[in-house]
C-alpha cells in the first residue's frame, strides 16, 4: 500500500507491506502532531509562542519540541556552529521565513544557539533569538512515523517527506528498498543508488529551495557565520545515519561547512556523506572513507 499527502510545505508518502488498517490516519495524526509544535508557518505552534514569549521567561516544552531542541544543541556543538537551531531570525531576514516583513536580525556577541537556556522540561531565550528547525524537522518526523509504525507492527516499510527518507525490513519480491539519490539538475555525476535497511538518508540541496535577488541565486541554507545564505557552490550533499533526524541536521551542517571542512568534519564522525559541488569544470564529487566502504 503507497500512502501520501502534503505536510511541511512538501510532501509525505509511505510504501507498506501488508499494513493494518488506519495506518493513514496513524501517519497523519503524527504529522499533525509536529506541526503543531514546530512550524515556524503556524501562529499558535509551540515553537511559534516560545519564540514570541519574553527574553528570560521560561517555557514548557512538549516532548517532541524537546527532543528535537536537544538534538539541535549537540549538533550546533559538534558542528561548531555550522548547524544552529536557533537562526530564525537570520532565516527571516533572506526571506525563507513566515515573516510578512522580515525581521531585522539581532547583532548578538555569541553564537544565536548559545542564547537558549534549558533546564528539564523548560527552555528559554537569553537573547533575542528564534527557533527555526527547518534543517532538522523533517527527519524527525521520518523518524517519528517509523516509530508509530513499527508500533502496529508494520515491519516492512518506506517513509518519505521532503526527500529525507527510512526504509525498514525488505519488500514483497525480498529486495531491499533501493533509492536513487537525485542528481543536481545539470550536473553529470554518478547515481548515487542505496538499500534502507533500517538505515535513513537525508539530502541538503541548493536547487528546491532558493530566491532569486537579482542574477544571484540565493539558497535557503543560512551559514550562521556569515549571517547570510551560503556561499555558491555546494550542490548537494547526502548523509546515510540510523535517524532521519540526525541524518538531517548534518547534511544541513556539512552544506553550510563547505567541501574542505565539511567532509573533514564528516570523516571525523565516521558518517557515510557524499557532497557535490559545483566547478566552473562541471560537478566534483567528494565522498567520505564511511560511504565508500559501504558502496565496496
Amino acid at each position: 500500500m503507497t500512502l501520501g499527502g502534503p505536510t511541511m510545505g512538501t510532501s509525505w508518502s509511505a510504501t507498506l507491506v501488508d499494513p493494518p488498517a488506519g495506518c493513514a490516519t496513524v501517519i497523519e495524526n503524527v504529522l499533525a502532531r509536529i506541526i503543531a509544535q514546530m512550524s515556524n508557518w503556524e501562529a499558535d505552534s509551540a515553537i511559534s509562542r516560545f519564540n514570541r514569549a519574553p527574553v528570560g521567561e521560561w517555557m514548557i516544552l512538549p516532548l517532541d519540541m524537546l527532543t528535537v531542541l536537544h538534538a539541535g544543541l549537540d549538533m550546533a556543538r559538534l558542528s561548531g556552529g555550522a548547524f544552529d537551531p536557533a537562526i530564525g531570525h537570520l532565516v527571516d531576514q533572506w526571506g525563507f521565513g513566515p515573516a510578512s516583513l522580515p525581521h531585522p536580525a539581532p547583532s548578538l556577541r555569541s553564537p544565536p544557539w548559545q542564547a537558549i537556556a534549558l533546564e528539564g522540561d523548560k527552555a528559554r531565550r537569553l537573547a533575542d533569538v528564534a527557533l527555526d528547525f527547518s534543517g532538522i524537522a523533517k527527519g524527525f518526523a521520518v523518524d517519528a512515523i517509523a516509530a508509530a509504525l513499527r508500533a502496529l507492527g508494520v515491519t516492512n516499510f518506506l517513509v518519505e517527506i521532503g526527500g529525507e527518507l527510512h526504509g525498514e525490513g525488505v519488500k514483497p519480491d525480498m529486495q531491499p528498498w533501493w533509492v536513487d539519490v537525485e542528481p543536481p539538475p545539470g550536473l553529470a555525476i554518478p547515481v548515487l543508488r542505496i538499500a534502507l535497511c533500517g538505515l535513513s538518508v537525508a539530502t541538503s540541496g541548493d536547487y528546491r529551495r532558493y530566491r532569486m535577488d537579482g542574477e544571484a541565486r540565493l539558497s535557503h541554507s543560512i551559514d550562521p557565520a556569515r549571517g547570510a545564505p551560503i556561499a555558491p557552490g555546494v550542490a548537494s550533499v547526502t548523509v546515510l545515519h540510523d535517524s532521519a533526524m540526525l541524518a538531517d541536521a548534518w547534511a544541513t551542517a556539512i552544506t553550510v561547512l563547505g567541501p574542505d571542512r565539511g567532509m573533514a568534519l564528516a570523516t571525523r564522525h565516521a558518517l557515510p556523506a557524499r557532497l557535490v559541488l559545483r566547478t566552473p569544470g562541471g560537478a566534483q564529487e567528494y565522498m567520505t572513507p564511511a560511504l565508500a566502504a559501504m558502496l565496496e
